[in-house]
């Protein structure tokens, strides 16, 4: 049987930059905490540049032990440390979901005074929804890192994988939307009045079973679980991305995966595009996140890697790095030292 190891998951930089913004406003220099990272303060010069999920987990927690703020500088007042297992312990005594969510929002608006968090109830479908209190637009990151965190609470509340069907964001599509990768894995709105994330209300219904046990265990997974993608609650991208990984160095495509997964090609392009991505989406996050951890660990030829990766040659592999990332590999290389 093939082992595969393991691609690392990789992060925007435009990610890196919120936190940088937040702490900055709060007054500290960020070069520390991004070398402490092993984050190169000079890739956040570069558009489309990307970090390994562990360098972007250690840089959250440098920052949280710092200020003593899970919420990462980007509240009035910090969200001390153990605040997001209290919301946790506390939504978890309910007895239903909705009890649950509701409590949820409850504490957290206790906690902090910037934000509203509220469960809306819409037909057949839910929201957990986020309204800024401040005269003052939000930055990007606030909305972007509270529509993650509180959607891996409620996904765990559920017993896991939590298929969202659409987020909403206050903001205007940003430029670097496309960097999102498997960040927000559903269609996105911009420019609505608040943001949320949206599900089935049927959910709602549910018993909620979260002993002791479940607790320790999904407060021992923060801050990895609101940086990892839970790619179960995606089944069809999920098994795309295995399929794809494990039969490389072979980079099949559309067709020979549709074959492999029992399924024709329409219905898989249909489920992928229902699930917010696509084949090639998927294919070239998966080459682009090999790309920049080989880049970033070795002195690994373009030639060899482009040739790993299923290019024809290293000049097609450079101008898909540059288009993945905005820079060339061999640029890329040197400010990621």
């Amino acid at each position: 049987m093939k082992t595969r190891k393991t691609i690392p998951y990789t992060v925007s930089i435009e990610l890196v930059r919120g936190i940088v913004q937040s702490i900055e406003r709060k007054g500290h220099a960020p070069e520390t905490f991004l070398l402490q990272a092993g984050i190169a303060p000079k890739l956040l010069e570069q558009a489309g540049a990307r970090v390994s999920s562990d360098q972007y987990i250690a840089l959250m927690w440098r920052v949280i032990s710092a200020l003593n703020d899970e919420a990462l500088g980007l509240f009035s007042r910090p969200l001390k440390r153990g605040s997001l297992e209290l919301i946790a312990r506390v939504a978890s005594a309910e007895h239903t979901v909705q009890g649950a969510l509701e409590r949820m929002c409850e504490v957290h608006n206790l906690l902090q005074d910037d934000v509203e968090v509220s469960l809306l109830v819409r037909a057949d479908e839910a929201a957990i929804c986020v309204r800024s209190l401040s005269s003052q637009s939000p930055a990007n990151f606030l909305y972007e890192y509270l529509l993650r965190i509180l959607w891996r609470i409620a996904s765990w509340l559920m017993g896991g994988g939590l298929k969202v069907r659409q987020f909403d964001f206050v903001f205007a599509r940003p430029d670097y939307v496309r960097d999102y990768g498997e960040a927000f894995p559903a269609p996105m709105c911009f420019g609505q009045t608040v943001a949320a994330f949206w599900f089935e209300a049927g959910l709602l219904r549910r018993v909620c079973r979260r002993d002791e046990s479940a607790l320790r265990s999904f407060v021992a997974s923060w801050p990895a679980a609101a940086v990892i993608p839970a790619r179960a609650g995606n089944e069809v991208a999920a098994l795309v991305h295995a399929y794809l990984q494990q039969s490389r160095p072979h980079w099949v495509g559309l067709e020979a995966t549709a074959a492999a997964l029992h399924m024709s090609a329409p219905t898989l392009q249909r489920k992928l595009s229902a699930a917010g991505t696509s084949f090639q989406v998927i294919k070239d996050g998966l080459r682009r996140d090999i790309a920049i951890s080989r880049l970033g660990s070795s002195t690994v030829s373009f030639a060899t890697l482009a040739a790993d990766l299923g290019f024809a040659d290293a000049a097609a592999f450079q101008r898909a790095f540059k288009g993945w990332t905005g820079s060339p590999p061999g640029l890329y290389r040197v400010r990621a030292a």
